[in-house]
């Protein structure tokens, strides 16, 4: 009898011990899963981020082309009124020397 308890004993252990490393092997895989889970997010993150730093040159550069344009426009809207000018005055010029 004293054989079979033992046994009995010997074998219920190792089944313990056989369900132990089958959990412990489980909660491995979870925790990897939930660090890979974690690095993805945090790699998201940092993507967002430099989308947004991105985002924030672009828009700057494009204020910066728009003020150009700008700045561009008036110059030579300001170069054809000085034009004008000088085509009238060069006009009244023609005539005062023609009536005299």
């Amino acid at each position: 009898m004293k054989h079979t308890t033992l046994a009995i004993l010997a074998f219920s252990s190792f089944i313990v011990a056989g369900c132990n490393e089958e959990k412990a092997a489980i909660d491995a895989r979870a925790e990897a899963t939930k660090e890979a889970i974690d690095n993805r997010k945090e790699a998201v993150n940092t993507a967002a981020a430099d989308a947004k730093k991105q985002a924030d040159i672009d828009a700057t550069i494009s204020k910066a082309n728009i003020e150009a344009s700008k700045t561009a426009a008036q110059a030579q809207l300001d170069a054809d009124k000085k034009r004008a000018d000088a085509v009238a005055t060069a006009e009244k010029a023609r005539v005062d020397a023609e009536k005299k």
